[in-house]
């Protein structure tokens, strides 16, 4: 019986997760995509790429995490039966998405300029770099309403649409990218501005694909969350659960930008095209325990809502050992094959070398991301999302002493903020798996008193 239970939580968890990763993949390669038609107009639009990836990642943030808090609390309503409550989470999370979206173009430009020139870029990779982000904030409402949607579909156990319209996104991408970096007909040629373009184009498309799987879907109306009132325990509900998971992947953004900035004094410009390419390949391999992730918000939510502690210990224990065993698996790959996969993006020689150390060194720390994201993706689905936030500063703050005294006082240079990447993850895990147990421990004791 208990190991028919075991399998019962494994091919829950591969169910919600396997059409999230294949989602998470192709949304990966939609970025893979993007760093490679950089590379054909040169190594600085590439540069330029990595240098508004902090700033995108910020925005990204935002979106990313109120769909995650949306996601957590539809769910518990679910595990509660509480349809009501559902449609008010719905209803208020829409108007919360319509707020944002008007707030965001308004404030971000000059935040993003700033970023760039303290960064010390090169004029022409500031140059391309601006021009994309500038056109990914105009259509910023496109990347949090699908967001939205799909923190209802995951709250449901639903991954097939967000999968179907990655792919979809991916393919038109491809297509898209060319024709508005070149220009085709009348249309001139845009260069890192018509990778942006290519980008709100498709998330446009896809607003309005999801807006038909969420009223298709079991619990998603929208007939009957528009007659839900906007009110304020709804807000705050979603704010208190969404801003810290928004903070948490926002400060990735900062950390970004604090490697950005180490890379560029210990490496120039060469090795800051190199670390951008590497990224993307980390994403990759990383790509599988996203779609876990995923599965360990809903699941663990649904169980949350109810009441059955016992059985969140098990998705968690069971999803980790899932995710850590599809990272091995990856290792084997990545690691040997490494020069080659940054080849791919920029033939330069120096580039390579810069790409392949990064890569090399970092597999070390792949584990760890995998232990981290799902520990915190439990905790998100029992309500405790706050320290998502505490770890994620610790994560990405520690950098900026660490980084220094690897490379200047220990004379390490760029290897120091590759290492020093190793080291705060691993510190990381110790910290969030003794949190994680602690506070597991206390919410059962609350619900046995």
């Amino acid at each position: 019986m208990k190991k028919s239970y075991h399998l019962a939580t494994y091919k829950k968890i591969r169910i919600i997760a396997l059409p999230a990763m294949i989602g998470f993949l192709f949304n990966t390669l939609f970025n893979v995509v993007d760093n490679f038609f950089a590379g054909q107009i040169g190594t600085d639009a590439i540069s330029g790429m990595t240098l508004a990836f902090p700033v995108f990642m910020l925005l990204l943030s935002l979106a990313s995490g109120m769909g995650n808090g949306l996601n957590a609390l539809a769910a518990i309503a679910i595990g509660e039966k509480d349809s009501l409550k559902f449609h008010k989470l719905f209803k208020n999370s829409l108007f919360i998405a319509l707020i944002f979206s008007v707030i965001i173009p308004f404030i971000a430009p000059n935040l993003a300029e700033w970023v760039f020139n303290l960064q010390g870029a090169s004029d022409q990779a500031i140059h391309y770099g601006l021009r994309y982000i500038s056109i990914v904030m105009i259509g910023f409402f496109f990347f949090i309403l699908n967001f939205t949607f799909n923190g209802i579909l995951y709250a449901q156990g639903d991954t097939k649409p967000f999968r179907n319209f990655l792919i979809v996104a991916s393919i038109l991408n491809v297509i898209l990218n060319p024709l508005l970096i070149h220009g085709f007909l009348f249309i001139p040629g845009l260069d890192t501005m018509g990778i942006a373009l290519a980008t709100i184009i498709v998330q446009a498309l896809g607003s309005i694909y999801l807006y038909y799987e969420v009223n298709q879907s079991s619990w998603g109306s929208f007939s009957k969350s528009f007659k839900e009132r906007i009110e304020i325990p709804s807000i705050k509900a979603l704010l208190h659960q969404g801003i810290p998971s928004s903070l948490n992947i926002a400060t990735i953004a900062l950390g970004i930008f604090v490697i950005n900035y180490y890379v560029q004094l210990y490496g120039g410009n060469t090795t800051l095209a190199a670390y951008g390419i590497a990224i993307r390949i980390e994403q990759l391999a990383l790509v599988p325990t996203l779609g876990i992730n995923v599965a360990v918000v809903t699941l663990v939510g649904q169980s949350f809502g109810a009441k059955n502690i016992n059985k969140i210990f098990k998705i968690w224990m069971r999803a980790t050992i899932f995710g850590l065993s599809i990272m091995i698996a990856g290792l084997i790959i990545v690691f040997p094959f490494a020069p080659y996969f940054i080849s791919f993006f920029d033939q330069n020689p120096d580039v390579i070398e810069s790409g392949t150390r990064y890569l090399r060194i970092e597999a070390i720390a792949f584990l760890s991301y995998v232990i981290l994201n799902i520990s915190i993706s439990m905790l998100q689905g029992i309500k405790k999302p706050m320290f998502a936030l505490w770890i994620g500063i610790y994560r990405q703050l520690l950098p900026i002493v660490l980084f220094y005294f690897l490379g200047t006082t220990l004379s390490m240079g760029i290897d120091g903020v590759w290492w020093g990447i190793v080291i705060i993850n691993w510190t990381a895990v110790i910290i969030t798996l003794f949190y994680s147990m602690v506070t597991l421990s206390n919410v059962r004791n609350e619900y046995n008193s």
